[in-house]
């Protein structure tokens, strides 16, 4: 098995998504390459990139979280087989984002 990591480049989460990073890409990207189960971190820059990615790292299984359930199930047709995982529900990033800012106040 090989494990390749999309991560969201600061300037698509800026310019699509409309969120800001606590931490840069590198700092992100550093993270992720520290688990020993991570093979490889690709930057994403844009929605369109996983079709191209899937072709080119030669993907069969795509995983997602479950709030994405639906929006990507075209590659199946494709040979990819999509797998979307429920988020956890004690996690609470709003509440961790608050908590490095220092506000204690979770969205």
């Amino acid at each position: 098995d090989y494990l390749i990591v999309a991560l969201s480049t600061d300037g698509f989460n800026r310019k699509e998504k409309h969120k800001a990073t606590y931490f840069t890409y590198d700092q992100r990207k550093q993270l992720l390459e520290a688990i020993r189960y991570v093979d490889l971190v690709i930057p994403e820059d844009c929605w369109e990139q996983k079709r191209t990615d899937m072709h080119q790292y030669q993907v069969d299984v795509f995983v997602m979280g479950d709030d994405w359930k639906g929006k990507f199930d075209e590659l199946a047709a494709e040979g990819v087989e999509g797998v979307y995982l429920p988020r956890t529900p004690e996690i609470s990033t709003s509440q961790i984002k608050a908590d490095l800012h220092g506000t204690g106040e979770g969205l």
